[in-house]
């Protein structure tokens, strides 16, 4: 039952030969890696706005056109992170970003900063735009709005079989979604000029006399800066996913993330230039992008076909997420810093295991940020500017070593990256770190002695299996002890002949729960196995493990044998929901013996025919 859910859920099991037919073309890849940054057009004005109002509301004259200007400065940051990405895309071709520049060429707790930095974002990534998305549902139908937490967890899941189906299958859901929302954004901002210079709605009020560059307004203009940031929160993306496009890879993700640079600076400056035009300002309740459409197009069609194109966009922002997180925890469980089941692919050719754990942290953060946009942002920011940052001053030193043409102008581009990058890291550390951006810092320093412990485990591990200072050993003497029931039947006698034939000394068990007679016991043993002693331990309290494993403890002590093997009779169902029927005895009794160090448990299954 377990293998038909699986395959109707996700499909049937790739080939590792048809690896290579996974790759995506540019249109392609551009739907799957670009759904995040373009995404945050949806946003990212908002909050620019956000953090103006807050001015406005302490008092300071901060008028709201500064978000014009604010978000130009962005998109020309935007402009920075794109062209000193691209470097990144020729010199390292097989994708890792800021962990793979960063582990080459500054140095290993660098590179692990630089994981531990893009894994955190690609997990907020998908509680911001999942709950961005639903955000937007709710601001076009607020009866939704108190079930907010549990729509952010069906989107989770739905996202995550979608992508559990392989990257082909992805890219052809979500293509259709993520072009047409880019669609929209332009209908939305052409619409909104045509009717700004058509004179249906009033100019702008000319901006107050502002505040003076007093400390106050200037801390006010950076906290703004650091929260229109976000719209660059999704742009590594096709730096980490490089081995998704198709050859020639570098070219290919270049001319993808330059194309998806521009989308978003369009996007981006063309919202926020009509949020000034139309004096539209933040509201509980209802998103910025949401009151630009009521007000150009009215409560009609075209309104309500932009709303279902951005929640749809947001949602699927997190798709992103999806293919970025598990392919750098492959590449950094491969290097041994995180599980290695990280780093094998699924039955669709995808590391399935890395997408099951990001969703499910992702639900966490949901549930115990109940689906908060604005709580959850401020979260993410230092994140991706410490990978930003990293992964450019890598470049910098790789194009110092480098012997190849044109190192001196690609140096000069990577080092005004990582230094605009640094400054901005630096900005919104300081301004937002008493909004939460300190608990990410404690999550960085947390993940990277976590990364430290899982190297140093897989480290020790290989060293004490190691063959160097292997010892032959001579016969091996241990003692087989078989639990039983009071009552004889087949699955018991089979383990006990299976004990009889791995030794010469066999003992058999029984815990007397149900206070039975003891000699009683004994005679009907005897008269099917009179060759292995039939030890009755009482147990007044009804527990089964515990005398047992008392029982076995004390026979470690009393013998001088190397190895004390427990043989396990288990009687095993022809349907799966027979077992529901069953104590599962022998499954605690195995997971109880499992860590002590000279037992060897064997199960011995009896298979029954109805």
């Amino acid at each position: 039952m377990f293998r038909w859910l699986k395959q109707f859920l996700i499909g049937s099991p790739l080939d590792t030969a048809a690896l290579h037919e996974q790759r995506l073309s540019k249109k392609s890849a551009l739907s799957v890696l670009a759904a995040d940054n373009l995404s945050s057009t949806a946003y990212a004005t908002e909050e620019i706005l956000l953090a103006l109002t807050v001015g406005v509301a302490a008092g300071l004259l901060v008028p709201l056109h500064y978000a014009v200007p604010i978000a130009g400065a962005i998109v020309l940051l935007t402009a920075i992170v794109a062209v000193s990405y691209g470097q990144t895309l020729h010199a390292y071709p097989t994708g890792g970003g800021a962990y793979t520049v960063a582990k080459e060429n500054l140095s290993v707790t660098a590179a692990l900063a630089g994981a531990a930095a893009l894994l955190l974002d690609y997990i907020l990534t998908v509680a911001v735009s999942v709950a961005a998305g639903v955000a937007a549902i709710t601001s076009a139908v607020p009866s939704l709005y108190s079930h907010r937490v549990l729509l952010c967890a069906l989107a989770v899941v739905a996202i995550l079989l979608a992508n559990l189906r392989g990257v082909r299958e992805s890219a052809a859901v979500f293509a259709a979604p993520v072009y047409f929302f880019i669609l929209s954004m332009y209908v939305l901002i052409g619409g909104g000029l045509m009717k700004y210079f058509q004179g249906a709605v009033a100019p702008p009020v000319a901006p107050a006399t502002p505040e003076p560059l007093q400390f106050a307004f200037v801390l006010l203009l950076l906290r703004a800066f650091a929260s229109g940031c976000a719209a660059l929160t999704g742009i590594e993306a096709v730096a980490q996913g490089v081995q998704v496009f198709r050859p020639p890879v570098s070219r290919n993700a270049a001319i993808t993330l330059y194309c998806l640079a521009t989308l978003l600076a369009t996007m981006f400056l063309g919202v926020s230039f009509l949020a000034y035009l139309f004096g539209t300002q933040p509201l509980a309740g209802e998103t910025v992008l949401s009151q630009l459409g009521r007000t150009i197009y009215g409560a009609g069609p075209v309104y309500y076909v932009i709303q279902a194109a951005t929640m749809a966009i947001l949602i699927l922002a997190a798709n992103t997420s999806f293919t970025g997180f598990p392919r750098l925890a492959s590449i950094v469980a491969q290097d041994k810093f995180l599980p290695r089941q990280l780093a094998n692919l699924g039955d669709r050719l995808v590391f399935s295991n890395g997408m099951v754990f990001l969703a499910l942290v992702a639900i966490a953060l949901l549930i115990l940020f109940r689906g908060d946009v604005h709580r959850l942002i401020p979260l993410y920011m230092v994140g991706v500017f410490l990978a930003f940052t990293l992964s450019q001053a890598g470049m910098v030193v790789h194009w110092r070593h480098a012997s190849e043409p044109g190192r001196g102008w690609r140096l000069a581009i990577n080092a005004v990256g990582a230094v605009t990058t640094a400054l901005v890291l630096l900005v919104v550390a300081f301004v937002k770190f008493l909004e939460g951006a300190w608990m990410v810092v404690f999550a960085l320093g947390g993940l990277i002695l976590l990364f430290r412990k899982v190297r140093s485990h897989y480290y020790a591990t290989t060293r004490e299996l190691s063959l160097a200072d292997y010892e032959k050993p001579g016969e091996i003497r241990h003692t087989a002890v078989v639990p039983v029931p009071p009552s004889m039947n087949k699955a018991v006698m089979r383990a006990v002949e299976y004990a009889r034939s791995i030794s010469k000394d066999t003992i058999a068990v029984n815990v007397n729960v149900d206070n039975l007679d003891r000699k009683e016991l004994q005679e009907k043993w005897q008269a099917w196995a009179p060759d292995v002693p039939l030890v009755v331990l009482d147990s007044p309290y009804r527990a089964i493990h515990r005398p047992l494993l008392r029982f076995i403890d004390e026979l470690e002590g009393w013998r001088d044998d190397d190895l004390i093997t427990v043989v396990i009779p288990e009687s095993v169902s022809k349907r799966w929901w027979h077992h529901l029927l069953h104590n599962q005895t022998s499954l605690f009794l195995k997971a109880a013996l499992f860590f002590k160090p000279k037992i060897i448990v064997t199960s011995i299954p009896y298979h029954l025919r109805k």
